[in-house]
């Protein structure tokens, strides 16, 4: 199979990397700071982004990695970097031999913030690098919602492998989404997903656990035929996509229940696995670009799954343009059969501006 070791890696990785989010989204205390656009980024974010990339640089030494943190306000703050260093040596599969396979626990704190420095590719369409998002959704982290831990594999600008780790979704993937699945969350037992997938080899979910992943169960997008049926899901942050322009495309789909608000690319995986049917990230500025780490693995896997997602105008997510999707405006990700009359609603709604 084709990339049969880096889907491997990037589970095991991202697993391992959860094992510390799980611990640090049940403390009351999650050492935020803030960064200069004004995001929080906590001891989870930084902890997270250092075992996956240790991870990544052990089995693919030459492959680059665009990271979303970086460690300079660490150096500076010596006691923060303490903390997340005691977190991130602790860290271990309970699989030994998927643990080696990662290389072992991370040796010392000084590995641990150049780990994190290694996030500073500048991306592009030529070679291997990978998207990392450590925490997305570090709002919904931080008030005790839905955050996914997100890695793809993007090779001449095209994602070949994405997975994504979400540790308060619901394992049951017929589980259809509810209106609070976004606000009070819980990582108890029967949450936790999985989800991954390979270019051309379809998309899967699997429980998240702290042990040895396994070939995972086949995902499919719903079979919707009548999109007015259809469950909406849109960002919680006001500042991540237009409500309004959500509400009024609603209304010319016939669309009537309200959508499903929740963080991070959990939205991806839902609509993924048919437990959600429509994910809409609409622009809230002209100047605003979307971050590849932010998209790259749930696009992958929605498309394998059978949907479909573009931008606002019908086209392909462009990966391979450096950090960001700066060919691109907004997302509109729904099942392959209902994508178009969604678009053209997208479109009436916005073109009406």
């Amino acid at each position: 199979m084709a990339y049969e070791k880096e889907l491997k890696v990037a589970q095991l990785a991202v697993v391992r990397a959860a094992i510390l989010t799980k611990a640090v989204f049940h403390e009351k205390a999650k050492g935020t700071v803030s960064k200069d656009d004004k995001s929080p980024v906590t001891i989870g974010d930084f902890g997270a982004q250092a075992l996956i990339i240790a991870a990544i640089k052990h089995n693919f030494p030459s492959d680059e990695v665009v990271g979303e943190e970086e460690a300079s306000s660490l150096r500076e703050q010596k006691d923060l970097s303490s903390t997340i260093w005691n977190l991130v040596k602790d860290v271990k599969l309970d699989d030994p031999e998927s643990d080696a396979l990662l290389g072992g626990p991370i040796k010392s704190e000084a590995e641990m913030l150049d780990a994190i420095d290694m996030g500073n590719s500048a991306g592009g369409d030529k070679g291997r690098i990978w998207a990392l998002d450590p925490i997305d959704g570090t709002k919904g982290f931080l008030r005790g919602g839905q955050y996914a831990v997100c890695l793809a594999l993007i090779v001449d600008g095209d994602v070949k492998v994405g997975v994504l780790g979400c540790p308060n979704l619901p394992v049951d993937d017929r589980e259809l989404l509810t209106e609070g699945i976004g606000a009070a969350a819980t990582d108890a037992e029967g949450k936790g997903v999985l989800f991954a997938a390979v270019q051309g080899q379809g998309a899967t979910s699997q429980p998240l656990t702290r042990g040895a992943v396994t070939p995972g169960h086949p995902i499919h997008v719903s079979q919707i035929s009548d999109v007015s049926e259809a469950v909406m899901c849109e960002s919680v942050e006001p500042g991540h996509s237009s409500k309004g322009d959500n509400a009024l495309i609603a209304q010319k789909l016939g669309i009537s229940r309200k959508p499903v608000q929740m963080d991070s690319q959990a939205k991806y995986g839902s609509v993924a696995r048919g437990a959600g049917d429509l994910y809409l990230r609409l622009p809230v500025r002209k100047d605003y670009v979307e971050k590849i780490w932010d998209h790259a693995a749930g696009d992958l896997i929605v498309r394998e799954a059978g949907g479909q997602v573009t931008d606002i105008t019908g086209s392909r997510l462009n990966f391979g343009l450096g950090r960001t999707l700066t060919e691109n405006k907004g997302v509109v990700a729904a099942p392959a059969n209902v994508h178009p009359q969604v678009l053209q609603a997208v479109r009436e709604v916005l073109d009406a501006k």
